[in-house]
């Protein structure tokens, strides 16, 4: 076995795993037991990965055999909570039908317009700045995944997917609190009975996440398709298109989870980049001054910045980049399952043993990233390479990488380059004046997002803003 922590007779680690950012645990844990070490929760192995390069070499090189997932109390039929096998493989295939890099260049329109939504929604009223992010973002989803558009921020079922994907966060605690053997009297395991009571929900009104919520996903996306009401090209049509008519109940029953699960998988990791951004700026002025200067060279100021102007602006690209380092919205990343023995650098992995990588540590390395909690998009130097190296891990690994990644890429771009581009991200002042800059802070939950993080999008110009408003109004 590799090397790990004391292990008690019986218990093994169970009370010394960590239940609050368990990330930094077993960061601080790496520098003791190095980039692989090994847990034993009353018998349930469990390998911590704390290397980009070990977790190339057996979550993408050797991914025939570490592609599994460990058996859930919750979202098991989830694209991401799936077992690898034939099932998953299909809901893939739908999802890259839909979301390849083929086609997402369709869906630019839908995602510059929420981008400049969201700006303006945020000018008229700061303190909607949480609510604004959530809605346009999770607007940009249903459109493209049920062909339904958010009608503004008190959207019903916009309303109701946020709530879904808030409740599945908190059931879904990093660490070993959702797994199916664990006791439920064990110290910190107060959340698997949250987790269980999801799952029921899971099973029974996951329509309650979309606008079909009476007569269910599939039907609903067929409805807004004939009668011509649905935005197309969209995922649900698109899909039932191609099959013609002939749609199977197993076709049917996969493209309600796909719909789903890009829905909740999409909603909160981009929530959480566009905060951690947003802090970011706050936190580093210069950066969001220096971001702005390459916006005004190639851009200018006649027109609104689209996501077409990406390869021309790598300053922009590299401040994205650095904030998937800085604060990656999934430390813990989802855990893999080993599905056979395995030998690693001479260390036995038992089948079933949960690999869970340290993205965080990855991130956060001082001897790769070299004062890991600045923020500083100069250290890719421009490079897409580089750049593609935090990538490779913020959005998973080898064949349960994110295939919604390209998608999500023009989502944030948009959003990022549209707040650079028209305001300055100011912090707001207290009673005597003085402004009030947000601690980094935020909760132990599956996906990491900054807490209380509040500010001001002050207009750069007053063309800015009515470039804005003249969008918006079309």
């Amino acid at each position: 076995m590799p090397p790990g922590p004391f292990r008690w007779p019986l218990i093994g680690n169970t009370l010394q795993v960590p239940q609050v950012h368990p990330w930094l645990t077993y960061s601080r844990w790496a520098r003791v037991y190095g980039d692989i070490f090994y847990l034993d929760a009353l018998g349930q192995h469990i390998i911590v990965i704390n290397s980009a390069r070990v977790a190339r070499e057996l979550l993408d090189r050797r991914s025939s055999i570490y592609s599994g997932r460990p058996h859930l109390v919750w979202g098991d039929r989830m694209l991401i909570m799936q077992p690898y096998g034939d099932e998953l493989r299909q809901q893939r295939r739908l999802i890259s039908q839909t979301l390849s890099t083929s086609t997402i260049g369709q869906y630019y329109d839908i995602q510059e317009a929420a981008a400049r939504r969201l700006v303006l929604g945020v000018i008229d009223n700061p303190s909607s700045l949480e609510g604004q992010i959530k809605t346009n973002i999770a607007s940009i989803i249903m459109l493209v995944v049920y062909g339904y558009t958010v009608k503004g921020t008190e959207d019903m079922f916009a309303e109701r997917a946020i709530q879904v994907v808030d409740n599945l966060s908190l059931a879904a605690t990093p660490g070993i609190c959702a797994i199916k053997y664990v006791p439920s009297w064990m110290p910190g395991i107060s959340s698997l009975k949250t987790a269980k009571a999801w799952r029921k929900l899971l099973h029974t009104t996951n329509g309650m996440t979309a606008p079909c919520i009476l007569s269910g996903v599939i039907n609903h996306a067929a409805c807004l398709q004939e009668n011509g009401t649905a935005h197309l090209p969209n995922l649900c049509a698109s899909v039932l298109s191609d099959a013609e008519g002939k749609a199977t109940l197993q076709l049917e029953e996969s493209l309600k989870w796909v719909a789903f699960s890009v829905l909740t998988g999409g909603l909160d990791t981009n929530i959480s980049t566009i905060i951690s951004f947003i802090l970011a700026m706050l936190r580093f002025p210069d950066v969001q001054k220096k971001a702005q200067a390459e916006i005004d060279a190639v851009v200018g100021s006649e027109r609104l910045p689209q996501i077409s102007d990406r390869p021309s602006l790598p300053y922009i690209r590299s401040v994205i980049a650095e904030t998937y380092r800085w604060l990656p919205a999934t430390p813990l990343s989802v855990p893999h399952a080993l599905d056979e023995d395995d030998i690693y650098d001479g260390s036995f992995l038992p089948k079933g043993s949960i690999i869970m990588p340290n993205v965080w540590h990855m991130l956060h390395d001082p001897n790769i990233y070299p004062e890991p909690d600045a923020f500083k998009p100069e250290r890719y130097g421009g490079s897409d390479i580089e750049m593609k190296k935090v990538t490779d891990i913020a959005f998973g690994f080898g064949r349960r990488a994110c295939p919604g990644f390209y998608f999500a890429q023009g989502t944030i771009f948009s959003i990022v380059v549209t707040v650079l581009a028209t305001c300055d991200i100011v912090p707001i002042v207290d009673n005597h004046g003085r402004e009030i800059i947000p601690d980094v802070r935020y909760s132990t939950k599956i996906i990491l997002c900054p807490e209380d993080v509040k500010c001001t999008f002050r207009p750069r110009s007053e063309q800015a803003k009515l470039a804005l408003v003249d969008t918006c109004s079309d």
